[in-house]
């Protein structure tokens, strides 16, 4: 029966489709999550960012007296609030329990430091294991500015007066810098590693639980025996099986990347700066790209898993033997989060790794066209040998009936 394999696939399908749990992954988590989730974290990301800013910091100086300029600068700003404490002993302790931000220590060398235009030491205490706080930044920003008075007064004294002088003597060499790289580029480089990270595995969510319904689950509802039984050659019911736990990660792709695009369009102008700069210059052509790069890589994750899932005798077992590979597949994604890893004729060739720099440098826009036949080429060969032995494992008898 040379079409028994569509028989076998339409069957299949309409088995996924009854599944509430596979529909779930397959086709409503990439529909509603995706968008959820920009805009989840681009909101939390933004919010975080404006607090951190406009936070009042509270603190503490001790030793004022000794820079007196200094301590007015800090009481006058906005966004700092100056509190007391009882010793500069107790500094860590109020920083880690969130009582102050920060404190300076000036010591009593200080004044005398700087009346004689030497170089002063502050003592500046916080919390340097907060990644998400602005304190180390808006407390040097405030220095820095201290610095530039400081510094313009004693070449005043000097007679060097005006701004440019001032340059000339503190500066000698000024470079100006000259990237050959656009906007785009320089953003599509920092976080163009962890968009397809966030693809792949949704294209690996949406093979998991059809391979696991029928392979497994075959086992489990008794139906496996009634299949061999039917007149279609194994190697049809396989490719069967196949193409309908392949068209599950392809629905989820294709889902995925309509509800990111669709996102695009309706949010592209409501950010602004490096971040609308960015969503602005992805366009429908990129999103094809990316699309198409993800079909071989979808065929090889649902050949494998469903090998996989043939082997287990029911579907907790198909579940623990198929979370390894979640993590084990994952890991050549994230290499493209590593410094150095740029997509070149070796990296082409490496599965899943390809794919990643392949989006990456689609985001940045300077993809080289000619390596997707390399991409594409490796994906495809791992997926046929892949599917080989999916069928040849299916063939067998001790693995179809475990006990």
């Amino acid at each position: 029966m040379k079409a028994g394999f569509r028989i076998v696939f339409f069957k299949e399908m309409r088995d996924i489709l009854r599944d509430r749990k596979t529909l779930l992954l397959m086709i409503v988590l990439p529909i509603v999550a995706v968008p959820l989730l920009l805009n989840l974290l681009i909101g939390f990301v933004m919010k975080q960012e404006e607090e951190a800013r406009t936070e009042v910091l509270e603190y503490v100086v001790f030793g004022a007296a000794h820079a007196p300029e200094l301590a007015k600068r800090f009481a006058a700003a906005d966004g700092f609030e100056q509190v007391s404490l009882g010793s500069a002993d107790e500094l860590a302790g109020a920083i880690r329990e969130d009582r102050i931000d920060f404190g300076l220590v000036i010591p009593e060398q200080a004044a005398a430091r700087l009346s004689d235009l030497e170089q002063a030491t502050i003592e500046f205490h916080y919390d340097n294991a907060s990644a998400s706080s602005k304190v180390e930044e808006r407390v040097g920003d405030m220095v820095e500015a201290f610095n530039e008075e400081l510094t313009a007064e004693r070449l005043a004294k000097l007679g060097v007066s005006s701004s440019r002088e001032r340059k000339a003597v503190l500066k000698p060499v000024r470079l100006e810098e000259k990237g050959t790289g656009d906007l785009r580029e320089v953003i599509g480089d920092q976080i163009g590693g962890m968009v397809p990270y966030f693809f792949i595995a949704f294209c690996f969510m949406g093979v998991v639980y059809p391979a696991i319904h029928l392979g497994a689950g075959e086992k489990e509802r008794g139906t496996l025996e009634t299949l061999l039984l039917a007149p279609i050659p194994r190697h049809q019911l396989v490719i069967g099986k196949f193409l309908a736990v392949f068209s599950g990660g392809i629905i989820a792709v294709l889902l995925n990347l309509a509800s990111v695009g669709t996102w695009l369009a309706i949010k592209a102008g409501e950010f602004r700066g490096v971040l609308g700069s960015l969503i602005g210059a992805i366009d429908t052509l990129d999103l094809v790209l990316l699309a198409l790069m993800l079909i071989p890589v979808a065929a090889m994750f649902a050949a494998l898993l469903l090998s996989v899932s043939i082997f287990a005798r029911n579907s907790p077992e198909a579940s623990t033997l198929i979370s390894p590979f979640g993590i084990v597949l994952i890991v050549p994604a994230v290499l493209a989060l590593l410094p150095g890893v740029e997509l070149n004729w070796f990296w082409a060739w490496v599965p899943v790794t390809n794919v990643s720099l392949a989006m990456k440098e689609l985001l940045k826009g300077t993809m080289d066209y000619s390596m997707l036949l390399a991409i594409f080429a490796s994906s495809t060969l791992i997926a046929v040998g892949l599917l080989f032995f999916c069928a040849k494992w299916f063939n067998r008898e001790s693995v179809l009936f475990r006990v």
